[in-house]
């Protein structure tokens, strides 16, 4: 009993941050269940299956509801992140996983300076860059607004980039599919630093697209066993709590407090790639 409490502390905890930063909070549920409980490393990646759903169906609900989640920018991106992770599922074993953890590693580290310099921390933020329609998103009416419970305003935005976020998708699922690992990260750099999306609907966006990408996982994973339900279920109520707090939390949170919630666990993302690639993991 005092387990599956501290099972669902751990899963409020993750479920809150996953929707606060649109990484599904698969990265705390694998780590804390191998490490802190010496549960095998099958089982703790099911039961981060069923967390990314549980804080994707949570926060779906206050995301949707507001119109904070982009749908039309999610559907049509999950068609490239569902095409990388089967072409990386059928190449698993062809490419050195140790080369392509150092690769991924390295587009990240870009990326996470590119967003670093957004803040200010580094440089002077310059004056917010005016976005235009791309051929793509005015096809397919990619731009959209929402309303910011932060500044009590609605945001008009536009969708630029869509053939690069597209492609980053594409790697996004190709890198899960070859490695096994969460491709949130990528899914919330791709919004944000290459289609401008703003970083409120980039991670409410990113969590719309990781359920969807996960329950298809999670399928899997329930016939091959690894999902066991004492592990699983007092981790889905956990998350499910704690994602539905983090969403309301989100909207009223100032956007740059977002990204210097979401660049920590991105800068750990990497290193954590890096340190694989390396052979120190």
């Amino acid at each position: 009993m005092i387990e599956i409490i501290q099972f669902m502390i751990i899963a409020v905890l993750a479920g809150f941050l996953g929707s606060l930063v649109g990484l599904g909070g698969g990265i705390i549920i694998t780590p804390a269940l191998t490490i802190l409980f010496g549960i095998d490393i099958k089982y703790a990646i099911g039961a981060s299956i069923i967390a990314v759903i549980a804080t994707s169906s949570g926060s779906a609900i206050a995301f949707v509801k507001d119109h904070v989640s982009n749908m039309r920018v999610g559907m049509l991106l999950e068609v490239f992140t569902t095409a990388g992770g089967v072409v990386g599922a059928l190449m698993a074993g062809i490419f050195s996983s140790k080369l392509l953890y150092i690769f991924f590693s390295l587009i990240l580290l870009n990326s996470f300076y590119g967003m670093l310099k957004k803040t200010g921390l580094i440089t002077k933020v310059k004056k917010e860059e005016k976005v235009e329609n791309d051929k793509y998103a005015d096809r397919y009416k990619l731009n959209s607004t929402y309303y910011d419970k932060a500044t009590g305003k609605t945001v008009a935005y536009n969708v630029t980039n869509v053939p690069q976020g597209s492609l980053v998708m594409f790697g996004a699922g190709f890198a899960s599919g070859l490695l096994g690992i969460g491709s949130g990260a990528f899914k919330v750099v791709a919004l944000d630093s290459y289609m401008k999306l703003p970083i409120k609907v980039s991670t409410a966006t990113s969590n719309f697209m990781m359920g969807v990408t996960a329950t298809a996982s999670a399928l899997i994973y329930f016939f091959n066993g690894t999902i066991n339900p004492a592990i699983a279920a007092p981790i889905a109520i956990g998350t499910l709590i704690g994602s539905r707090t983090g969403a309301k939390v989100m909207q009223r949170l100032d956007a740059k407090y977002i990204r210097y919630i979401f660049l920590p666990i991105l800068l750990f993302t990497i290193v954590n790639m890096f340190l694989k690639g390396v052979g120190v993991l």
